[in-house]
Parts: structure tokens; sequence; C-alpha cells
């Protein structure tokens, strides 16, 4: 999942690369994309985000109202506490972060900040969802940001997909490969993850990004992590475990979580409802 975490310069200690798993960016890593050839589409990168060590998106449930406190979405290794131990969710903690919301050009609107993480956890999926301390409405009204809608429909194998990274204002295309029964990588073991075809070689940095659906433009996923080295089931080197527990591993391969299943976890108000007919997320 660290594979897609920005790295920066850190200590060699083991405590150190387990919290931070991390070392430098090349200079070239975040060169902004060139720019589309003749008779191309301009990649758009309204609700996409940009955090200190990842990326991220402004979203919003099928049902969410324009007065209710928007949310954003990121990885659960993304936290600005740290990684959730295998077993934690955290449900409803305050939180100040700030984060970039970029336009459809790619460049800064203004800056968001959290109130709250309403959820987090690296146990089944790996994801944090922020409530922030303004509306969808404030939010459009005072730097005219806009959110994406999170599908309510788990994907289609075989589906066009974009992966757009707020940390290095860059888009990766692809379909979805295959689902995975159960991804490990580390302490962690992810379900139902989403493998990508090979165009899809996501990098450091890009943990967090959204998935979206190339027909609806909703987001059906969130970036997180991929195979480094070639190892089996090491950090930053997932591997993957059928039904019947045999395990497979190949260096390249890359990963995001699905994220529809948070339609049936929220309630009026962008609420968090861990209790709520349907939901599936793990519980605290």
């Amino acid at each position: 999942m660290t594979r897609r975490f920005a790295r920066v310069l850190g200590t060699a200690t083991a405590g150190a690369a387990l919290a931070m798993t991390m070392g430098a960016i090349p200079a070239t890593a975040a060169a902004a994309p060139a720019a589309p050839g003749p008779g191309a589409a301009a990649v758009d990168y309204t609700g996409i985000i940009k955090l200190s060590n990842c990326s991220g998106s402004l979203v919003r449930l099928p049902a969410s109202q324009d007065s209710d406190p928007a949310l954003a979405l990121t990885n659960g290794h993304c936290n600005e506490n740290g990684m959730p131990g295998p077993g934690v969710v955290q449900v409803n903690k305050p939180s100040s972060r700030t984060m970039t919301l970029l336009g459809q050009n790619g460049r800064s609107l203004g800056t968001l900040r959290a109130s709250k993480i309403a959820y987090s956890t690296m146990t089944d999926t790996d994801v944090t969802l922020y409530q922030l301390d303004k509306s969808y409405a404030a939010i459009a009204s005072s730097i005219k940001g806009k959110a994406l809608t999170l599908s309510d429909a788990k994907p289609a194998a075989g589906s066009a997909i974009s992966i757009k990274s707020g940390y290095f204002t860059r888009t990766w295309s692809c379909s979805i490969d295959k689902f995975v029964y159960q991804l490990r990588e580390d302490a962690w073991t992810w379900k139902d993850s989403i493998r990508y075809t090979s165009t899809c070689d996501t990098i450091h940095g890009t943990s967090g990004s959204p998935i979206t659906d190339d027909a609806t433009n909703k987001v059906v996923g969130i970036n997180n992590t991929g195979n480094d080295d070639g190892q089996r089931c090491t950090l930053n080197n997932p591997c993957e475990v059928d039904q019947n527990g045999k395990v497979t591993y190949e260096q390249g391969l890359t990963y995001g979580q699905q994220t529809y299943w948070f339609v049936n976890c929220v309630s009026a108000g962008n609420r968090i409802d861990l209790a709520k007919p349907g939901c599936t997320l793990p519980k605290p």
C-alpha cells in the first residue's frame, strides 16, 4: 500500500519504515504530464484533491444534499495519524487536516479543511473518509469546487477506468483486469480488490487517487498499492490469495479498493452509520 504513498526522506529504522515507508521521489517523478496531442480530450480534474503525502477526492453519495457537510476520500494508510493497524477502525475522530482542491484544469481552487475523520481503516479495505468543515454548497460558492459522486454499484471486470492523482496532476487510464478474493500486504488483508491492466502502472504518491468509471465518471474505487519488487506478501509487495488459499504474486501488478459499500454505511446528513442495514464495512 505504501508503494502509492508519497515518499519523503526518513530514518532507516524498522519502526520508521513501517510508520512512514518512504525514501526520496526522483525529481522527474513529480513532473506534470505532457499536454494532450491534437484532437485529444483534456483531462478533467474536477473534484480531485492533493494531500501532503497522497491524493484524494471530494465526494458525495447519491443521496447527499448540497447542504450536507462535504466528504473527502483517501486511503487508510494516508491517515495523518499513521497507518491503522490490522483490526483498527477509527470513527468520528477529530481532525483539522488541510487539503488542496483542484479544478477542471488541474490548478488549485483553494484549501479545504477537515473537521473529523468520519471513518478510517486498513482492515478489509484501505480507506479514510473525512468530513469537512463546509457544505458542498459553501464550497461551490466560495471556491467553485464540485464533488465527484460515489457509484452505488460494483463495477464490472473489463470496464474502462481512470486514476487521477492530485499529488502529481497526472492521470492513468486502463481497465479493470479482475477482482481479487484477498489481497495481502505485510500485516493487512483486503477483500475483493480491483486489479488493473498494465497501463495503470501507478507510482508512489498516487495513494488515495479515485478510480473513476470512464462511462459514468462516478467513483468506483480508490487506488492503494502495487507489487514493487516481486516479493511475496511483504510491505509494498502485495500477493493475491484465492478462495482455496493459493497465493500468487507478480512484480508490477497494481491494485485499488472498491467504494460502493459506503452507500449502505452513510445516513442522512452524510453521517457514518455502521448499524445501517446492509453496511458491511468493518466496525470498531
